[in-house]
């Protein structure tokens, strides 16, 4: 008989080419026929045919043994199971090594993507350097006008009040028969960065026009004239007095107290009024000239309502 280790390693029924559930009859039926095809005396010029004679001598041998031939399935089941494991081993693996590849594609991917935003993310900063440095020069221009203008305003305290000057005013046009933003605390805000508001008269009527009364004349009073607002319905500008020049310092809006001391009224436009001194001649001057004051704007009221009736 052959070697246990040699056996284990054979396919006895695909030697023979029986099923492992034949009987025994038919495995000595097949083993008759693949013998008399494979002798070695059939086949003296074929040096494989007694080699295949043997191992269906082999075949024989075990399988028509009732305990070789159990012991042989049995060996034959571990094997088979054994193929089994190791198929599912292999699926596993080869489904382990496909979602490794998935998960460093998908890395791969988010690291050119990350890569992709930080160089957009440059490319922004750099187009807002260079975009966003002309923006940023004129508002600290702005910034700087304005400190100069609030400095020149605080040194003309001690001017003379009893000067006869005029308050820079301009008017203001805008559609009425569009959709407006044009409230006072919108005006308020829109042209306070040209110059401290005293006053603001919106026309009463169709609400389509005001008067902005400023402080004091200064030249950066002169940029509120290329104001348009809402672009949806732009403003149209107009001075009506006291429109200053470009060299023109600002004018004095309080004065000095000497025997006397009040607070100065506020204009309503939410500017800190100071409170200083001035002698009783300036004071009765400075009195003078707020009536004047007044009795502009109530004919700048009268003015409008007339233009409204007009209209």
């Amino acid at each position: 008989m052959a070697k246990q280790s040699e056996i284990n390693k054979m396919d006895l029924y695909g030697i023979l080419g029986v099923s492992p559930d034949a009987t025994e009859k038919d495995i000595v039926k097949a083993y008759r026929k693949k013998a008399l095809k494979c002798h070695p005396d059939k086949n003296p010029d074929n040096p494989k045919a007694a080699e295949l004679f043997h191992e269906l001598s082999r075949a024989l041998e075990v399988l028509t043994d009732p305990a070789a031939k159990a012991a042989y399935d049995n060996v034959l089941r571990a094997r088979k199971a054994a193929e089994e494991r190791n198929r599912a081993l292999d699926s596993k693996r080869k489904k382990l090594k496909d979602d490794l590849e998935a998960r460093e594609q998908r890395f791969d991917q988010r690291k050119a993507e990350d890569q992709k935003a930080q160089k957009n993310l440059e490319a922004e900063i750099q187009r807002l350097r260079k975009e966003g440095s002309r923006l940023l020069e004129q508002e600290q221009e702005f910034l700087r006008q304005q400190m100069k203008d609030d400095e020149a305003s605080t040194n003309q305290d001690d001017e003379d009040p009893s000067e006869d000057t005029e308050t820079p005013k301009i008017k203001i046009r805008w559609s009425s028969k569009k959709p407006t933003t044009y409230s006072e605390e919108y005006l308020q805000a829109l042209f306070s960065r040209y110059g401290r508001i005293a006053n603001i008269l919106i026309s009463s009527k169709k609400k389509s026009g005001a008067i902005i009364e400023f402080e004091s004349p200064t030249p950066r009073l002169l940029l509120a004239e290329q104001e348009k607002g809402d672009v949806e319905n732009p403003l149209t500008v107009t001075w009506l007095s006291g429109k200053p020049s470009a060299a023109s310092p600002p004018a004095p809006t309080t004065v000095n107290f000497a025997n006397f001391s009040e607070p100065v009224p506020s204009s309503g436009s939410g500017i800190q009024d100071r409170s200083l001194t001035v002698s009783h001649r300036d004071f009765e001057s400075l009195v003078m000239m707020k009536m004047r004051q007044a009795e502009e704007r109530k004919r700048l009221i009268a003015q409008m309502m007339k233009e409204d009736e007009e209209t």
